[in-house]
């Protein structure tokens, strides 16, 4: 039995010790008001989200995966129509077009940051297209550039799928400010993470915004609590959730950068037999994950090592979704990059307070099948 302490693959209780203070004033807070649902906490948050995600509009919803249909459900997406996603993200992604009737045309990814390109998408658009579903992975942005002037010059709506990706950015422009909108998941796993579930649509097109914060409220008009304009749902963002997202975007991008840290001191020890994902010139990603691939060793194995170390790992994503049983029709298609780096892909630890102690761990146990890293390369 391994008796050393262990080397979390997340640790969100040290990244609330830091806001402990702050988080038990709002819940007390809150505690006393009532102020359960909107309030004066989610007002600020909405336009501090906004401000920070270089957007204009922020409507707060119950989590990422409603954010995405939202957005769909906002630009009048419907059966018939298209939506390209990349095949390597978690589900959500594709069920969000699917739960609006509409059908995900699944395409490959970049082998180097296993990311949507132009490419990918100028290659998938036909007469049915009506958007693409950008998702910025693993905490790094797509190239917005190129991938932008494919779908301005197709005529369709580029929407970002945000959830990994609180405070990157494209040449200088923040994840959330490039599409018709974007949605952020605030899953207490991610780099901005609330209590519990809750999500985000970001946008600066005022009207989808009016739209979208509609139907995410029943439906009702904006001018009266008593009228609805159509038939929405009921996604919202608790008060409470708000509240303490306040408190942790104060924090995150301190919070990003210890991961940035982490990240390059991975890089600077790694074996070199487990190769991670690089950062595009003009990305600067928030590490939401850091993944490596397994060249010569299964990738189980692997894992084991770690486990017998007491150091936690994971896998996002091991199934594409082109293989997801809910998407497999008639003939699979091939996809040459996601297949290839399916079984291969593994998520090390990272977290803001994760050390370099830990990390020269996490590498140590990866060598010891005993082909070094070589100082200097």
């Amino acid at each position: 039995m391994n008796t050393q302490e262990p080397v979390r693959f997340l640790d969100l209780a040290a990244t609330h010790a830091e806001v402990r203070p702050a988080l038990e004033e709002i819940w007390e807070e809150t505690m006393n008001s009532s102020g359960f649902i909107g309030g004066n906490h989610l007002e600020a948050f909405e336009s501090e989200f906004a401000d920070y995600c270089q957007s204009t509009h922020c409507i707060g919803v119950a989590n990422g995966t409603d954010a995405l249909e939202l957005i769909l459900r906002g630009l009048s997406i419907q059966p018939g129509d298209e939506v390209i996603v990349p095949t390597n993200t978690f589900i959500a992604t594709a069920e969000a077009v699917v739960n609006l009737g509409a059908t995900p045309i699944f395409v490959d990814v970049d082998p180097l940051t296993a990311l949507i390109t132009a490419e990918h998408v100028s290659a998938a658009i036909t007469p049915r297209t009506a958007a693409v579903m950008v998702v910025h992975l693993y905490g790094q942005m797509a190239n917005m550039d190129e991938i932008l002037a494919v779908t301005n010059a197709a005529g369709i709506a580029l929407i970002e799928d945000s959830a990994q990706a609180h405070g990157a950015t494209w040449n200088g422009k923040r994840a959330g400010s490039f599409g018709v909108a974007a949605g952020f998941s605030f899953y207490p796993g991610k780099n901005l993470g609330a209590l519990g579930d809750g999500g985000a649509v970001t946008t600066s097109d005022a009207d989808l915004a009016e739209r979208i914060r509609s139907i995410a409220n029943h439906g009702r008009s904006l001018e009266s609590r008593y009228h609805h304009d159509l038939v929405g749902r009921n996604s919202r963002l608790d008060g409470l959730q708000a509240a303490a997202l306040r408190i942790k975007l104060a924090e995150l991008d301190r919070w990003n950068q210890q991961r940035r840290s982490v990240a390059k001191y991975y890089n600077a020890k790694l074996p070199e037999r487990f190769v991670p994902y690089i950062e595009a010139p003009l990305a600067e990603s928030v590490y939401h994950l850091f993944v490596v691939q397994t060249i010569d060793e299964a990738r189980d194995d692997v894992g084991a090592r770690l486990g017998d170390a007491n150091i936690g790992w994971g896998i996002h994503y091991p199934v594409p979704c082109h293989r997801q049983k809910p998407f497999v029709t008639g003939t699979t298609p091939d996809f040459e990059v996601a297949d290839t780096q399916a079984p291969l892909i593994l998520s090390l630890p990272m977290h803001p307070h994760i050390t370099e102690q830990e990390v020269e761990r996490v590498c140590a146990a990866l060598d010891s099948k005993g082909l070094g890293h070589q100082e200097g390369e």
